[in-house]
């Protein structure tokens, strides 16, 4: 029985399968579910430059 399982394996045609597929395809849709939710946070940001440039234009003067 063992020999005949050690013989059904071949080292050179192992591959990662259906179960590789689904852990790569997992992590390609959390990778983009996250991305999508950070734009969307990122677009939540309101960001004013003048005040920055006023902050440093007084930072620089005193």
């Amino acid at each position: 029985m063992t020999v005949a399982l050690t013989l059904a394996f071949d080292d050179s045609s192992v591959s990662p399968g259906v179960l590789g597929f689904l852990v790569v395809a997992a992590l390609g849709v959390a990778t983009y579910l996250l991305i999508r939710s950070m734009n969307h946070q990122m677009r939540k940001i309101d960001f004013d430059e003048d005040a920055v440039d006023k902050e440093r234009r007084e930072a620089d003067e005193s």
